[in-house]
């Protein structure tokens, strides 16, 4: 079952480097999210390009440090491990999904949430995939800075495999991002979970 004590001291779970590369690759995410909304093309010279290109290097930035997390991830010595963040190639994860799928199943049905498990099989799930999908709409982005800086291709997207790979990553990380911090302020709210768990600094 999961435990009904609320969570104390849950910033010791993450190493600090955990913690400041997702500061930063969350702040770079909604840097690029925020300015999709306004910017126009590269060649527009309003006000749009500027945020074009604010969107351009928060993204490059998300691609380098989505990179580190990764890094961080395969060399760190507390926090999630890689194969809870990616289940799907072991049976034994893979059983323990469907398991924590099927309480937070009977939860939902009740009309209540689980109490967080910060080991629980399907929150890791999630986080490692809302870290695939950001790390590939990072990384097609900067596939398509890449071949317009060298020349490969015009700065038009349009029939650009990486660009349309991007475009279409864009809605679903709108949905990632408001889905995970939404509920990780309500267990915040409900004591379950403190922010402090990622969003502290010190040491």
């Amino acid at each position: 079952m999961h435990s009904t004590t609320p969570v104390t001291n849950l910033q010791t779970r993450h190493n600090r480097a955990t913690r400041l590369l997702h500061a930063g690759l969350a702040l770079a995410i909604v840097t690029q999210l925020l300015t999709s909304l306004q910017m126009h093309g590269p060649d527009d010279v309003q006000a749009g390009d500027i945020l074009f290109q604010v969107h351009r290097y928060s993204g490059l930035a998300a691609t380098v440090l989505a990179f580190g997390l990764w890094v961080t991830i395969l060399v760190r010595s507390r926090g999630t491990d890689l194969g809870a963040l990616i289940p799907w190639f072991s049976g034994r994860r893979l059983a323990a999904l469907g398991r924590d799928i099927k309480v937070h199943a009977e939860a939902g049905l009740k009309l209540r949430l689980p109490e967080h498990d910060p080991q629980a099989a399907l929150p890791s799930a999630i986080h490692g995939l809302g870290l695939l999908l950001i790390s590939a709409m990072a990384a097609s982005g900067a596939i398509y800075f890449v071949q317009v800086a060298l020349g490969l291709h015009s700065a038009e997207p349009d029939g650009m495999i990486a660009m349309t790979v991007h475009l279409a990553l864009a809605n679903l990380v709108w949905a990632y991002l408001i889905a995970h911090a939404g509920l990780a302020l309500l267990h915040h709210l409900l004591q379950s979970m403190r922010l402090s768990t990622m969003w502290s600094f010190a040491r």
